[in-house]
């Protein structure tokens, strides 16, 4: 059974002053609050067993927004990040609640324009390892600040945090898909030069043991962590039928 992860926490500082009185994860788009989005990819993909982390601050206002997660066929759980040190060490609070599952890892200021079904059914059919969703950018500066994967025919041999020179065009999105063993590989991973436990360094982690697959993204993707890429994932939104 597959377990759900959506990791809502962060400071949201380019989106302030709107993230002054709120989180990032539930501002406005489409019609809903913005986690709904990934509430909505994780239950229609059949998984209904789900983690929400966030800030301290914010943990009251999921609860409100999201409940016990009956009104999404759900039940959701809650923990505190109670600082922000990257995604890894975000993760790392999930290893009681996993339990030993394979999970599903769900940025929540990543928007999709169709399911991530097709992902979730490849990382089903993977007897062991983790695997990874992959876009492919047309423009090169839309790679900036994101990680880069370096392919060798079906196979990614290496991942990049925000090169200054990418070495491809595929961009590394925000839905990871890990066995039970991530745990153990976060406890081995050391703080980046920027203090933080990076989720590139987890996924370069599975590529040193040959264990780490990829599907690509289908249709449009956003990271809604600015105020052009949240109006872009507000259109996304509006014009979609897939979560509505």
């Amino acid at each position: 059974m597959l377990r759900g992860i959506i990791l809502a926490g962060g400071l949201g500082t380019r989106l302030y002053p709107l993230t002054k009185v709120t989180s990032k994860h539930l501002l406005p788009v489409g019609n809903e609050p913005m986690v709904f989005h990934s509430v909505k990819q994780l239950t229609t993909a059949g998984i209904t067993d789900i983690l929400i982390v966030t800030n301290p601050e914010y943990v009251g206002d999921f609860v409100n927004a999201l409940g016990s997660g009956k009104d999404f066929g759900c039940e959701f759980t809650y923990r505190v990040q109670e600082e922000a040190k990257g995604i890894a060490h975000a993760l790392a609070l999930a290893e009681g609640f996993a339990g030993g599952s394979r999970i599903v890892v769900l940025l929540g200021d990543n928007i999709f324009e169709t399911s991530i079904q097709h992902a979730v059914n490849d990382f089903q059919a993977q007897q062991h390892g983790a695997r990874v969703l992959l876009k492919q950018m047309s423009d090169p500066k839309d790679l900036m600040g994101l990680g880069v994967a370096t392919l060798n025919g079906n196979h990614i041999v290496a991942i990049e945090e925000k090169p200054k020179h990418p070495k491809s065009d595929y961009a590394v999105v925000g839905a990871y898909f890990y066995d039970a063993s991530v745990f153990d590989i976060i406890r081995s991973v050391e703080p980046s030069a920027r203090g933080e436990y990076e989720i590139t360094a987890v996924n370069n982690a599975y590529i040193d043991h040959g264990e780490l697959e990829y599907s690509l993204v289908e249709g449009r993707w956003v990271d809604a962590g600015t105020f052009d890429s949240l109006t872009e994932a507000h259109q996304i939104l509006l014009n979609s039928s897939d979560y509505q």
